[in-house]
């Protein structure tokens, strides 16, 4: 199969409100530092290898000549490299240049362009594709040889002074077997599964693959064109940890990726983000893109609509009834027309908010299916979702018995309303170390096994005003200048309000954590959490769940809602939803928060709300100026909601970025 760029900007369906920018807005300079083009081949779409991302001859002359003529100022690698290390600053509208994969179509049609316009650039080249005689195999199709550069012309276009040879790798421009299911996924930062042995390489095999890549890479460069590179584009827009050290390590201090969002001062070497310049964009298309950049527009800008879906609901036994489960989903997710999802990836069988297994390979939990990677990586690829969240518990894990963390539980004391709070979750302390490790060492397989653009914590990261009485919770209230009783800390109003407080930003730093070790393999995620409803209504439910809206807003890319009215016995749904507008209005925090409202009655024995309800709700919400809505559960094989009711109203919302 041919792998896609999983992290491209859907430049297309933002142009609109690019376009409804204000002039000072537009195009006016913002804290962006830097717009790095990324092209492929510059060929007529008649002889091009791969249509979709090929740029005419005379529309790259076009966009050349257009940003010169618009005050844009070409910068090489030195010019970056000189500026990040305080020598002489980037001038205004700087654009770096950048082609991938060393077409030979760039040296026939691109080069005489760079050379009259004195413009520098970066060909990333994968060193094993120019090593080749006869034919490359070209992400699994038989390319002719001559079709890429020749080391004698790299070598010319270097000596010019113009052009900078960067490293695309060795031979990670491909996909290898991501999964026991026979999915193909960027070799980069994917852990090859070996179908005889039925198991995927280990850590330290995987840096052994992707050093030794990177370091053959880095010598046949220096060999050929006299200097190592000092960039890397990483393929397919994918890099983790691993291999941004790896690269800086062997002196590629430059990073180039697909991600969204504009290049600042803060953005690192090593995570440059590029626009893909694409076949199908027009000179105004280009503009606009650049714009979006400029105004540090990026997806997270765009109005989310989230299906919230249970994986335990595809998992089956018999891997091909698993497999039409699977297939029924995605057809529902595309006939949706969502472009969000929160895809479960823990096992919760008895639904009690606790996870007994996981669905992806784990040191802490045990594996009920390898199911997480198979379909978070169909999802992303045959279906039009943008956004791909995995699902996970913060605290809420039933981890088995021989665990030593397994005993450092949430204690709660006598007198707890349950009802009211954690509806009787098994969860783990946060407070105790072993605890805390465990679930750092959760995220961690989570983000090995799979790649995914967020995560969403479960509502489970809560604690109530009667918890958490485990040893390790007093002795931190000790260390916090409290007392070490939850009894006594109660019977204060000043005590109950410190320790509140204290017990929130414990359970976000520790989600931070959880985020962190995720981020190391998924560098441009995105972190959501639950959040209960009444917490917005009423400032004294901060003390009921160690929660609070401003702590969510301010910690979490976006706060999930549960804007559930039967769940919360509103007597008035229309007011509840008003008072819940009105609690993230007066934050300004519209573009942060998801209204996920409750697409099943749980307190009338799992009734289903009506799809027309549910859709008339969603409109209502986007009149008041929400601009995030979603609904749990989706009913996979009871078709609810309806998607011939929902989709409209769904559709009713453009999917461009909101600007204010």
């Amino acid at each position: 199969m041919t792998l896609r760029p999983v992290s491209l900007p859907a430049a297309a369906a933002l142009l609109l409100a690019a376009a409804a920018l204000p002039a000072s807005r537009t195009l006016a300079a913002t804290e962006e530092e830097l717009t790095i083009l990324s092209y492929h081949e510059v060929a007529d779409r008649a002889e091009a290898l791969v249509p979709q991302y090929a740029v005419s001859p005379t529309a790259f002359l076009r966009q050349m000549d257009w940003l010169r003529n618009h005050g844009y100022r070409f910068v090489s690698v030195d010019d970056l490299l000189a500026a990040r290390e305080g020598r002489r600053p980037l001038p205004p509208k700087a654009v770096l240049v950048t082609f991938d994969d060393a077409y030979q179509s760039v040296y026939r049609n691109a080069w005489p362009v760079l050379k009259m316009f004195r413009i520098p650039a970066v060909i990333n080249v994968v060193a094993g594709w120019l090593e080749e005689k006869g034919t490359v195999d070209f992400d699994g199709k038989k390319l002719p040889r001559e079709r890429l550069l020749s080391w004698s012309e790299l070598r010319e276009l270097a000596a010019s002074g113009l052009v900078e040879v960067g490293s695309h790798s060795f031979d990670l421009h491909k996909g290898i077997l991501g999964n026991p299911q026979g999915n193909l996924e960027p070799a980069g930062t994917t852990r090859r599964y070996d179908a005889g042995a039925r198991r995927y390489e280990d850590e330290a095999t995987y840096r052994r693959r992707v050093q030794a890549d990177l370091e053959r890479s880095v010598a046949l460069i220096r060999r050929n064109t006299g200097r190592a590179p000092r960039v890397v584009a990483w393929p397919y827009g994918r890099y983790n940890a691993t291999t941004r050290e790896t690269a800086e390590r062997l002196g590629m201090r430059v990073g180039l990726t697909l991600d969204d969002g504009a290049n600042t001062r803060d953005t690192p070497l090593w995570g440059l983000r590029r626009i893909l310049v694409e076949g199908g964009m027009a000179l105004w298309d280009v503009e606009r893109e650049i714009a979006i950049r400029n105004a540090d527009l990026s997806d997270n800008d765009r109005p989310q609509k989230v299906m919230h879906v249970d994986l335990d609901y595809v998992y089956d036994p018999d891997p091909a009834q698993q497999e039409r489960n699977l297939g029924h989903l995605l057809d529902r997710i595309a006939a949706m027309g969502v472009n969000a999802v929160y895809l479960q990836a823990f096992s919760d069988p008895d639904g009690n908010g606790s996870a007994d297994a996981v669905y992806f390979p784990s040191r802490r939990m045990p594996m009920r299916a390898d199911l997480f990677n198979r379909v978070a990586w169909q999802i992303r690829t045959r279906t039009p979702v943008k956004r791909l969240y995995a699902w996970m518990p913060l605290l809420a894990w039933e981890l088995p018995k021989g665990d030593p963390a397994a005993q450092d539980q949430v204690v709660t004391l006598a007198g707890d309303r349950t009802d009211r709070v954690n509806m009787g979750y098994h969860r783990l302390s946060p407070f105790s170390a072993r605890a805390r490790e465990a679930i750092r060492e959760l995220y961690q397989d989570l983000a090995r096994s799979a790649p995914f653009d967020g995560l969403l914590f479960h509502d489970d990261a809560t604690l109530s005003d009667y918890e958490d009485a485990s040893p390790a919770a007093l002795a931190q209230y000790r260390a916090w200048s409290l007392p070490g009783s939850i009894e006594e800390i109660r019977r204060s109003d000043d005590l109950l309000g410190r320790w509140t407080i204290l017990k929130i930003n414990a359970i976000d730093d520790l989600a931070m954590e959880a985020a962190a070790a995720v981020r190391a393999q998924q560098p441009a995620l995105v972190v959501a959490r639950n959040l209960y409803a009444r917490v917005a209504l009423n400032p004294r439910a901060e003390v009921w769940y160690s929660q609070a809206l401003d702590n969510s807003i301010a910690r979490y890319d976006f706060t999930a809602i549960m804007a559930m009215p039967y769940m919360e016995k509103a007597a008035d749904h229309a007011a509840f939803f008003h008072e819940l507008v009105r609690a993230v209005e007066y934050r300004d925090a519209m573009k942060k928060v998801v209204f996920e409202l409750q697409a099943v009655d749980w307190r009338d024995g799992n009734k289903p709300i009506p799809s027309r309800e549910l859709a008339e709700t969603i409109r209502s919400l986007y009149a008041m100026g929400v601009m995030h809505v979603g609904y749990y559960p989706d009913a996979l094989f009871a078709g609810q909601p309806d998607p011939r009711v929902l989709k409209p109203v769904l559709d009713s919302k453009p999917n461009a970025p909101a600007v204010r």
